[in-house]
């Protein structure tokens, strides 16, 4: 399934949870997800953001290790439907809305926790969604940057292409 409507699910399952446990298992799914775009993008995607998206993988990963994992049947796992990533721009748009979602759910969870340890836990997945976040955006700053420099190069060209 493509990137951005595996996105967009999530986005529609954090927004809908009903208890603090679906919310949890929620975030869980986000950073999974957001760990296998960044692992698909070292791999296949433009070489200028490999790096950055070796960093969303990692930091993705950290955001899933603090977290219990959700008790899914492998069909659940969004991350696992992942084939598609078709536009880089269009997923880190989206994923960057959705790693920005997932901050504000842990904040409420973590205002809202009975106990130490689960306020602890949603304080480091905030520390991880946001730096994730901050991946994604430096990867759309270099696709902008590339994008600028792709039209110059087409005009210097002497073909014009």
């Amino acid at each position: 399934m493509d990137a951005v409507r595996l996105i967009l699910a999530s986005r529609r399952a954090l927004a809908g949870g009903a208890d603090a446990a679906e919310m949890m298992a929620e975030v869980w799914q986000a950073q999974a997800l957001a760990q296998a775009i960044g692992s698909r993008l070292a791999v296949s995607g433009p070489p200028e953001l490999r790096g950055e998206a070796l960093g969303l993988t990692e930091l993705a990963g950290r955001g899933c290790g603090v977290l219990d994992p959700p008790e899914l049947d492998p069909g659940d796992l969004r991350a696992a439907q992942l084939t598609e990533l078709d536009d880089a721009r269009e997923t880190l748009i989206c994923l960057g809305g959705l790693l920005g979602e997932v901050g504000i759910s842990l904040v409420g969870m973590a205002s809202a926790a009975a106990d130490e340890a689960t306020y602890w836990q949603c304080m480091e997945a905030i520390d991880a969604a946001d730096e994730s976040r901050d991946r994604v955006r430096e990867m759309l700053r270099k696709l902008a940057a590339r994008e600028e420099v792709l039209p110059e190069d087409a005009q210097d060209s002497p073909s014009g292409v």
